[in-house]
């Protein structure tokens, strides 16, 4: 940055969110295991989600940032036996990298001092020892390879999965069990020490040092940002220790209060910091379908304010009461969300369904061209042979023209 600047323009603030999060940045000819290790490095934090209409979501920010490649990459990273990126509560279930293991070990002591005391825990101390004893003595294993003399079948109250799913999962919040792999979407539970190598488990950082480090690393992802913004990256909701380590980095030289034109929280300007090296390009030009949980739209109150997108997924709304489909994606063309569509990938037809599309006011005039593109890539990517669109939505007749795409039916037979 040759000048600095305490204000900055909303497109400019735009701009520099997408550059931190790799969307200046041409995808790549070829995508192997450097380059998703790179978004990753980039992103610091994927977010995993079940739903599995059109993608699961952690597969979706790298084909987001990259276009097609082999999400077998991804999972011999992340879902292998001794992976390089490993399951944690981060921003919720989220994969890290396995060095930031220690900086999450507050989390980890505060989850534990949560729910190893409840009224679960109290009368399932027996379980929980005998499943990390199960574990020591039979290496990964999934909760259906578990039998317990005990298990008769009745369910717990927590999430309501029955006991041994339920100890598993919370011995995995406390750090004594990692996760060592998947088959499909179902974890495969295995004592910590038998997943992570030794200096995960064995450094030790104080929680105002992690918190200050974490702020760091958010930052460093944004590019510019408010406290929620950095707090929410993380999920961290000890307000004092992000301001405290906010101000460690102000204090540092490394972070730069700017304002933000537009950006305003109950009625006054926000307090904003801008990473002292954070890329500021004069244009971003990317296309690129997202899911709800990548960090550029999951912090509904910043996408409000990135561009004017109020974001809401409505899975769990009433059919009849959804507004824009079951599980919209938001696009993004330019520097700009210019829409939001609703994909459902039909596997037995072979065919990825644009179920509705709708514009964002102020769309580009090529949004439809690009967007269409992007369909066609993520068919590809998915491995379907063709797109066809529904008639909901004000994008359908744009889409389906630039498409020349064949028309089918909403299911909930939904039109304009």
């Amino acid at each position: 940055m040759n000048r600095m600047t305490t204000t900055l323009r909303r497109a400019d603030a735009r701009r520099i969110a997408l550059a931190a999060q790799g969307f200046a940045r041409p995808r790549p000819a070829t995508v192997g295991t450097r380059q998703i290790t790179g978004v990753l490095h980039r992103m610091r934090i994927l977010q995993i989600d079940s739903v599995n209409v059109f993608s699961r979501s952690h597969y979706m920010p790298l084909f987001a940032r990259l276009g097609p490649y082999d999400p077998a990459l991804l999972d011999k990273l992340a879902f292998s036996r001794r992976p390089t990126w490993v399951e944690s509560w981060a921003h919720v279930a989220s994969l890290v990298s396995v060095d930031d293991w220690p900086l999450l070990q507050f989390r980890r002591d505060e989850l534990r001092a949560k729910y190893s005391r409840d009224a679960w825990a109290e009368a399932n101390q027996p379980l929980l020892r005998w499943l990390r004893d199960e574990l020591a003595d039979r290496g990964p294993l999934r909760p259906a390879e578990i039998e317990h003399d005990a298990r008769s079948g009745s369910r717990g109250s927590w999430w309501g999965w029955d006991d041994v799913k339920n100890g598993l999962e919370r011995l995995w919040l406390f750090g004594d069990v990692a996760i060592a792999g998947r088959r499909g979407f179902e974890r495969r539970y295995a004592l910590a020490s038998d997943v992570l190598p030794p200096a995960a488990l064995e450094t030790s950082v104080a929680r105002a040092e992690a918190i200050r480090e974490l702020v760091r690393r958010a930052a460093i992802a944004y590019g510019v940002a408010t406290a929620a913004d950095l707090a929410d990256y993380w999920r961290i909701r000890d307000r004092p220790a992000v301001m405290t380590g906010i101000h460690d980095l102000v204090d540092a030289g490394e972070l730069i209060p700017v304002s933000v034109e537009g950006w305003q929280v109950a009625g006054r300007p926000a307090k904003t910091w801008l990473h002292r090296d954070a890329a500021r390009p004069r244009k971003v030009d990317a296309a690129a379908i997202l899911t709800p949980f990548d960090p550029v739209v999951w912090f509904r109150d910043r996408a409000e304010r990135l561009f004017d997108f109020d974001y809401r997924i409505e899975i769990y709304t009433p059919a009849p009461q959804r507004r824009y489909g079951y599980y919209s994606l938001p696009v993004l063309v330019g520097d700009d969300v210019v829409g939001r569509i609703d994909l459902k990938a039909d596997r037995a037809s072979r065919a990825l369904r644009v179920q509705s599309a709708w514009w964002e006011a102020g769309a580009s005039p090529d949004a439809a061209e690009r967007v269409a593109a992007e369909l066609l890539a993520a068919a590809r990517w998915q491995g379907l042979d063709r797109v066809t669109v529904s008639r909901w939505g004000d994008a359908a007749e744009d889409l389906a023209g630039a498409l020349r795409a064949e028309r089918h039916e909403h299911p909930d037979g939904r039109t304009n």
